[in-house]
């Protein structure tokens, strides 16, 4: 990409697989230029930005940055912004899962969970306001119905997501009225690479009214509605989990 784009700039974390790509890809069609971030997924992602150049050239520009350090959040806004000149759109979609049951857990697992589901978002909305404010632009944070509704054996997964949804809430009084923040919170949707069997599977739907697992493509359906077309509507959170969040 280069700098003075006339087309709306997005800077997606976790973009190369699952529902990161999923939104990089209705982004993309809905004529968003992308900076997508990865980390552990370079070839997912490098896979992703062919996929997307062959679509519309000179529209992706590829990121990759280790959360852990902290001086990454700032450098990716400042990249982005020295390619593009401008950025309209912060989606936090970069996401660790783990147990972490108590009696087992030390301090390097609550850095790894909490660094990348709290810390970075913030420091990245921090980096990204003058440019957002500028663009009257948005942020977007996936967080997840267990900030709300804890999961069993996952507290410090918890206790981050929850974090990130009250800085969504807070960065809404914060940064208004030139920027709209929002979250998004997805029940299943995809189950986690590891870690999740058959029956947990059936007994999750049990409890999920639509009976069904939801699609990564119907998350980020929501996540553009709310960047593009929810311009009255800033401090959600919006729960796409088949009414799940409705059980006890």
């Amino acid at each position: 990409m280069n700098a003075c784009h006339e087309r709306p700039v997005a800077l997606l974390t976790g973009a190369g697989r699952r529902v990161g790509a999923a939104i990089a890809r209705m982004l993309h069609a809905a004529g968003y230029d992308l900076a997508l971030h990865c980390y552990q997924s370079l070839t997912d992602t490098q896979v992703l930005v062919t996929e997307l150049e062959k679509q519309r050239s000179h529209s992706t520009l590829l990121l990759q940055a280790d959360f852990s350090d902290r001086d990454a959040p700032a450098e990716l806004i400042r990249q982005v912004l020295a390619s593009t000149g401008r950025l309209d759109a912060l989606i936090n979609n970069a996401s660790t899962f783990f147990p972490t049951p108590v009696g087992q857990t030390g301090l390097a697992h609550w850095d790894a969970l909490m660094v990348v589901n709290a810390r970075a978002p913030f420091f990245l909305a921090q980096a990204a306001a003058g440019a957002l404010c500028k663009a009257c632009g948005s942020i977007v944070n996936l967080v997840d119905i267990y900030a709300e509704r804890p999961l069993a054996n996952h507290p410090i997964y918890c206790m981050a997501k929850a974090a990130l949804l009250a800085m969504s809430r807070s960065l809404a009084l914060d940064m208004a009225p030139n920027v709209r923040v929002n979250a998004v919170a997805p029940g299943a949707i995809l189950w986690p690479d590891k870690g999740s069997n058959h029956a947990d599977q059936r007994h999750l739907l049990l409890r999920t009214p639509l009976e069904r697992t939801g699609s990564p493509e119907e998350v980020a359906g929501t996540v553009l509605w709310l960047l593009r077309d929810a311009t009255f509507v800033t401090g959600t959170v919006i729960n796409v989990d088949g009414g799940r969040s409705l059980s006890v």
